[in-house]
């Protein structure tokens, strides 16, 4: 008898007890590698409640049917993965996540900042070219100060299309009519092993110490060709939204030049808008313009047309972060 009422005793504590574990306790921070999460013992309560400290910008819970995975983010550290349900003390498990250095193309963009999904290499698209071409639109009070040549107006579009775009994030940019495409799901600026650093300034393949020093904020028109940028194409035909036109005229005193190809206007009639800034010059601030490929192709001095016969024209380059297997 009093065997039978330890061994009820037992059960019923082991009935209260809620125990998670995975399948693997290390993952690498690449934004897509799973593990499923498993709970012990036969009693399944009807509600259970995920949660991940110190915050979900290191992984994130899905649910498959009646299965739960954690797919590791893009940044490297320890997380605690809780699972509640009421009348449940709360189950803990930790997870570590490591830098993965893969740079599969050897262009020194880390494999963890590409967009492995179309949904997301879209959605990239279409912000960047949006925002690229807003800012034409603005009233020059409400445009950033820190728009002031070509490169500019391309690492705000870049970094701000890596934004989570709720209403604040719009009000900040006095953007009344911002599209209703969704963010970038994989990552958000600024939170990647990289932190606030999202341009590549040196040659190479990625390598892990290149988490210090390699990337930075600020890059010019050179830098952003030569290392966050890949070649598509001599035919400006070939330029999708968001890609970019690079320029090098030899007799400037800062040669390289940067248009984006907007392609169809969130904002006008028309399917092959390109947008840029000037730059200064001598006095003036410069400015930013909106042109058709067309008007482009006709420009008085030659060496502005995006034409394959002009040495001046480099060619129609794609950004790292949407590069694919061809």
């Amino acid at each position: 008898m009093g065997l039978a009422l330890a061994f009820a005793s037992y059960r019923r504590a082991r009935k209260s007890e809620l125990v998670i574990s995975p399948d693997h306790a290390v993952l690498p921070a690449n934004g897509y590698t799973e593990t499923k999460i498993n709970l012990a013992g036969n009693y399944r309560p009807r509600v259970l409640i995920w949660t991940v400290a110190p915050n979900s910008n290191l992984a994130d819970i899905e649910m498959k049917g009646s299965e739960v995975y954690l797919r590791a983010g893009i940044n490297p550290g320890e997380i605690t993965l809780f699972a509640r349900a009421p009348g449940f003390p709360p189950a803990r498990t930790n997870i570590q996540l490591n830098l993965d250095p893969t740079d599969q193309f050897g262009d020194g963009t880390p494999d963890f900042l590409r967009l492995d999904n179309e949904e997301d290499r879209a959605a990239f698209r279409h912000w960047f070219a949006f925002l690229a071409e807003s800012t034409y639109f603005q009233p020059e009070s409400e445009q950033t100060s820190e728009v002031s040549d070509c490169a500019a107006l391309i690492r705000f579009a870049y970094r701000e299309s890596l934004r989570k775009h709720d209403a604040s994030w719009a009000n900040e940019w006095h953007l009344s009519r911002p599209p209703s495409t969704n963010s970038v799901k994989k990552y958000e600026y600024p939170h990647t092993a990289l932190a606030a650093g999202l341009f590549r300034t040196k040659p190479g393949a990625f390598a892990p110490d290149d988490v210090n020093g390699a990337f930075a904020q600020f890059a010019d028109a050179e830098s952003l060709w030569r290392y966050n940028t890949h070649f598509v194409s001599r035919q400006v035909n070939a330029a999708r939204p968001g890609d970019l036109l690079f320029f090098r005229q030899e007799k400037h005193k800062m040669p390289f030049h940067t248009m984006i190809y907007v392609g169809n206007s969130y904002f006008t009639d028309g399917s092959d808008w390109l947008i840029y800034h000037t730059g200064p010059n001598d006095d003036a601030r410069g400015e930013i313009r909106r042109v058709t490929v067309t008007e482009l192709q006709h420009h008085p001095e030659f060496c502005w047309r995006p034409l394959p016969q002009n040495p001046a024209f480099l060619g129609v380059y794609r950004w790292n972060i949407l590069r694919e297997e061809d």
